[in-house]
């Protein structure tokens, strides 16, 4: 049975629509696996997308009062190109008991400054390349980088479309670290689990060592927020079904994509649409990524 909290507090979060909790009475411990930060103090580094506005560890800390979350990981925007300070700084912010990032790197990057990033909580690298202009790194960069990173024992995160998942299968399935792939594999709406990428990344799956974010459902969705996003739906319950022992969830607060912000509430309480399940829910808000990302592990 899932349990529901009924919270009556109004909580208002800048670049978040509603006031109210989610419904879905969260576990000790939750992590939101998926969020961005954009503070004025860094400079942004591409011409990427304007940085967000109020958007700081201050305003995140709102939306985890509102939530009921404990841990965050912190994904450099592709606003700052390879500059991670925002990141880090997020996460000193946070505190390293309840934090960790995602960087992003080029593989120009020294050993040194990787180390560096490692004893400050960075886990990963991220190669955001759905849209390849004014990315930070590029495909020829995955492998090296891959190779690179797994003395450290990080990820690589992947925010590429269904059809770059395809063209680059064979890459994929001989890269020696973990990987994690971005909102559910972005796979297109109305095609959906039809596309080919689901065997792709089901086959990646198999190998133990990827993981899915459950997060941007609004990115593929054709219905919109009065619908819940809900031709999503199947998509999230087949990853479910297929490795609910390698999935997390995200909030992509503060919705960069989004002109028009979603409830943070509404869409953490999809979880209970796609599980009925509490042990599963507890699985992917608490015990996946405290093993994903080296946090003490919740009992």
């Amino acid at each position: 049975m899932i349990t529901t909290q009924q919270n009556k507090q109004d909580i208002v979060v800048p670049n978040s629509k509603g006031t109210q909790g989610p419904a879905l009475k969260v576990p000790e411990n939750t992590c939101d696996a998926h969020l961005h930060i954009y503070d004025d103090r860094f400079p942004q580094a591409v011409d990427a997308a304007s940085a967000l506005e109020r958007a700081t560890v201050n305003e995140y800390r709102l939306l985890q009062q509102r939530l009921g979350t404990r841990r965050a990981i912190i994904v450099t925007p592709r606003s700052y190109g390879c500059d991670n300070r925002v990141t880090v700084d997020a996460i000193a912010q946070l505190g390293l008991d309840r934090a960790r990032g995602v960087a992003v790197l080029r593989s120009d990057a020294s050993d040194q400054t990787m180390d560096q990033l490692n004893r400050v909580g960075i886990r990963g690298l991220r190669f955001s390349l759905y849209t390849p202009k004014n990315a930070a790194a590029s495909f020829e960069m995955v492998e090296p980088l891959a190779n690179r990173i797994q003395r450290l024992g990080w990820h690589l995160q992947l925010h590429w479309t269904a059809d770059q998942f395809v063209e680059h299968a064979a890459m994929l399935e001989r890269l020696p670290c973990p990987l994690v792939i971005d909102h559910m594999g972005r796979l297109p709406q109305p095609v959906g689990l039809k596309h080919p990428a689901v065997a792709v990344i089901e086959r990646l799956l198999e190998t133990g060592k990827t993981w899915i974010k459950l997060s941007g459902a609004y990115l593929d969705s054709q219905l919109g927020e009065s619908h819940h996003f809900s031709d999503v739906d199947v998509v999230a319950r087949h990853w479910i079904a297929k490795a609910p022992d390698r999935l997390v969830w995200g909030s992509d607060w503060p919705h960069p994509t989004e002109t028009h912000k979603p409830d943070d509430a509404n869409m953490l309480d999809r979880l209970s649409v796609w599980t009925n399940d509490q042990e599963v829910i507890n699985q992917i808000l608490v015990h996946n990524p405290a093993r994903l990302y080296g946090f003490e592990p919740s009992i």
